[in-house]
């Protein structure tokens, strides 16, 4: 395990410690982490076969891509709209010069909000949220995002359609992909 001098930064980068520069992936590493994005429950055997690797070398390579901070979880990806949050929207928000920690943690306790990212150009931030319906959609701007006083102006984008780009294609005969308990 690494010790704290290349432990990872945290987001925001401001521990007091430099950054530490990023691990150069190579192209196992990298198939290893897309493997792990449409799957993440699949297993170390499935993942060393698929890229040609043994069970021990696949294991070391993942638990050096968690220990870098290459790889920071796993999780589910979700069909919101099957999950009653049929209503989903990007939200740009101009805010306060040098506001941005503030506005985040207050972004991050709102029911709903799915990615909140500091952006250049017109706007500051981009916001995306998942609500049940439009309803508490248009709730949750004008009531709690136009509340918060570092927000000066906001800008909803109605979410028609989504592609999820790290979902594996369909198994043979049309069904999901059949997960592996090895």
């Amino acid at each position: 395990m690494a010790g704290a001098a290349s432990a990872p930064v945290p987001p925001g980068g401001t521990s007091g410690v430099p950054p530490v520069p990023p691990r150069p992936l190579d192209p196992i590493d990298r198939s290893i982490m897309r493997l792990l994005q449409a799957d993440g429950r699949a297993s170390i055997r499935s993942v060393a076969e698929q890229v040609h690797v043994s069970r021990a070398n696949a294991y070391a390579r993942i638990n050096r891509l968690i220990d870098d901070g290459v790889i920071r979880g796993f999780t589910a990806r979700v069909d919101h709209e099957r999950a009653g949050q049929g209503a989903s929207a990007y939200i740009t928000l101009k805010i306060v010069q040098n506001s941005w920690r503030t506005v985040r943690e207050q972004l991050r306790g709102l029911p709903g909000a799915a990615h909140i990212a500091l952006v250049s150009g017109d706007f500051d931030v981009l916001l995306l949220v998942h609500t049940p319906d439009n309803r508490t959609l248009r709730e949750l701007v004008l009531t709690r995002l136009q509340a918060i006083p570092e927000v000066l102006s906001t800008r909803t984008l109605l979410v028609f359609e989504e592609t999820d780009l790290l979902a594996p294609g369909p198994a043979p005969g049309g069904g999901a992909p059949a997960l592996t308990e090895e």
